[in-house]
């Protein structure tokens, strides 16, 4: 903040010299001025027909001594503090300078937090319920816009659920890591133009009876020779997906989507794109590693049940 100009100070000191003194003499006057009053004691005004009377009483010692004390106080506030025009006070203090320190010393408790974690697994961090509020913390400011609140994510969104058993680049610490730090950028590319419209169809059936999931026979085994030949080059010959590029299991129960027939066909047909941005500026190994650790411990809770999965 740029300081005041000259006049402005100037006003300002005006402004507070002659509010505090007006005060200040009000204050004094109230205590030595003699208001005249009627035999009873009553100064004379009268209300509800002469039914209630003005009485005037001298006020109490104790209100007199504590007025007294802020009047001090004040005084002693502009001499110790900013507030007097530009002068800036005896302590030399500003919000600034508050706020520089109050801010270092609360960097300096975290970087110490943080150093004991150092070299540790995620699992062993998750030992630690300190850091695990500070990555659950960190987690609802930063994640759980796609993700949700308690991780359990959004199929609306694509956001996959992060505290099952199932993830589509591998539950290691590294990867996760790597997740949270450089982003994911998944694509599942539309074949609408290279397989027939009954192919799908047919494929979607495969698709369904790998995970169990009711289907038609007849197409399923149709389709089981597209998905060989097409899908199978990301997804495995047996449907089990592949880390490494990113392509779900389509063996288990988890839908990142939903499993039903519609949607594995418009899968197939429009294809699938979703981005995990990086958030290695904004957060940093350490802060990632406690979300990671959080995620880790809400993964060996009680089991919740799964709002959005892997495929």
């Amino acid at each position: 903040m740029s300081a005041l100009s000259t006049f402005w100070s100037l006003w300002v000191m005006a402004l507070v010299t002659f509010n505090l003194g007006l005060a200040l003499f009000l204050f004094i006057w109230s205590q030595r001025v003699k208001i005249p009053t009627l035999p009873d004691g009553t100064t004379g005004h009268v209300w509800a027909h002469g039914m209630l009377r003005e009485g005037l009483h001298k006020l109490p010692l104790w209100w007199t001594l504590f007025s007294a004390a802020m009047f001090i106080l004040a005084i002693g506030y502009l001499v110790r503090y900013p507030g007097f025009g530009a002068f800036k006070g005896t302590l030399d203090w500003t919000e600034y300078s508050q706020l520089a320190g109050d801010r270092a010393a609360s960097l300096g408790k975290l970087q110490d937090h943080l150093r004991r974690h150092e070299g540790q697994t995620l699992a062993q961090i998750a030992a630690d319920a300190d850091a695990v509020a500070m990555g659950k913390r960190l987690f609802i400011d930063n994640c759980a816009a796609c993700h949700g609140r308690e991780a359990l994510g959004n199929p609306a969104l694509g956001a996959p659920n992060l505290v099952d058993a199932d993830a589509l680049y591998g539950n290691d610490d590294a990867t996760l890591l790597a997740s949270i730090l450089n982003g994911r950028n998944g694509i599942m590319p539309p074949l609408g133009g290279a397989i027939a419209e009954a192919d799908i169809t047919a494929t979607a059936h495969y698709v369904r009876s790998l995970s169990g999931l009711p289907h038609d026979v007849a197409l399923a085994q149709k389709g089981q020779a597209t998905f060989t030949t097409i899908c199978a080059a990301c997804h495995t010959p047996q449907g089990t997906g592949n880390p490494a590029l990113g392509a779900p299991n389509l063996t288990d129960a988890v839908w990142l989507k939903n499993g039903e027939l519609t949607t594995i066909e418009n899968t197939i047909r429009n294809g699938r794109s979703g981005e995990m941005p990086a958030w290695d500026k904004r957060l940093g190994e350490q802060n990632a590693r406690l979300i990671g650790a959080w995620l880790h411990a809400r993964r060996n809770a009680a089991p919740t049940p799964p709002a959005g999965g892997g495929k």
